[in-house]
């Protein structure tokens, strides 16, 4: 087990590896652990790999929202005296990185914007927010929950990947829809035209949480960006692919360093 470390500010993170600083910044209802399948990446770089406020062992429950998610992990950088790093955001966490980007844009060397997001209409946001914190509420309440979000989230459903997601998806009711309430006030349509580092897009063919048509929407906002859909995967690749994923990012991670 890996050990936990907490910032000044009651940031939880694990810190392992050397090498470039590397940030993987989780998504909704998910806890840092769930990284563990991109651990191997320690070889070469610096990873950095945080709860969210109100998420895993983050007992600050206070101020929920993507741009305090952000100024978080910007604090937690700042105190470890990393001058920029490699910020990778998984779906909500993608949101995050795209804000840690709006708050400090010297802190970012590259994106990785994974299975994510920039904006919803207004219409799809009522949409979204109704349908699924009722669906919600119903499978907690019946305790089916992990079932649920599990048949959302898998494309294939071999036991070692739910069991995988299963430790690692562990919502906290309330965060869960605050978190989610705030997702849907995400608005970057024009932040993502004004970004100057190195952007890979990252999407699942078979992602239902968020479709592909969302990352092709932000690759064609964002300049010279890469964009890559990983076939026969839903929304969490970095479980259902775990080597293509992992050899993606170091792909695009090393045309970074080699770039220098």
């Amino acid at each position: 087990m890996e050990m936990i470390w907490f910032s000044k500010l009651g940031v939880p993170y694990l810190h392992l590896g050397k090498g470039e600083p590397l940030v993987l910044i989780h998504g909704l209802g998910e806890v840092k652990e769930g990284w563990s399948n991109q651990f191997e990446l320690a070889d070469q770089f610096e990873l950095i790999i945080p709860d969210l406020r109100g998420h895993g062992d983050c007992t600050r429950t206070d101020g929920i929202s993507i741009p305090n998610f952000a100024s978080d992990i910007i604090g937690l950088l700042k105190e470890l005296g990393i001058v920029n790093a490699h910020i990778l955001g998984l779906s909500m966490g993608g949101a995050v990185a795209q804000e840690i980007y709006r708050q400090a844009p010297e802190l970012c060397r590259s994106l990785m914007l994974v299975s994510t997001f920039h904006y919803f209409p207004k219409k799809l946001k009522r949409i979204l927010y109704n349908n699924r914190r009722k669906k919600f509420e119903a499978v907690t309440a019946s305790g089916k929950q992990t079932e649920f979000l599990a048949h959302m989230a898998l494309y294939s459903w071999n036991k070692n990947t739910v069991d995988t997601f299963s430790n690692y998806f562990r919502p906290k009711y309330f965060i869960f829809l605050e978190s989610l309430k705030m997702c849907l006030e995400v608005n970057n349509r024009s932040l993502l035209p004004e970004i100057k580092v190195p952007t890979l897009i990252i999407g699942g063919q078979y992602d239902s949480v968020l479709p592909v048509w969302i990352q092709t929407s932000m690759h064609k906002l964002i300049p010279d960006s890469k964009f890559i859909i990983m076939r026969n995967t839903g929304h969490l690749a970095k479980l259902e692919a775990k080597d293509r994923f992992n050899q993606l990012l170091r792909c695009f991670l090393n045309q970074q360093t080699n770039a220098v």
